[in-house]
């Protein structure tokens, strides 16, 4: 096998058996994941934010 698709193939498997362990979560686990992944954009990559969608005063449809 090629290196392209054995690492595409790790890829795949990992995220698979992430699929698999969210299905199995409790929705409190699920909330808190989801909790702890937000402060993690917000910490991490907070300045990238408003490339994603979020709205500020110049891109709320106000104008200038």
């Amino acid at each position: 096998m090629q290196r392209g698709k054995i690492g595409g193939l790790l890829v795949a498997a990992a995220a698979a058996y992430g699929a698999y362990r969210y299905s199995k979560m409790s929705p409190e686990q699920k909330n808190s994941l989801k909790s702890k992944g937000k402060s993690f954009i917000d910490k991490n990559l907070g300045g990238l934010t408003n490339m994603f969608g979020k709205k500020t005063a110049a891109t709320n449809g106000n104008g200038y």
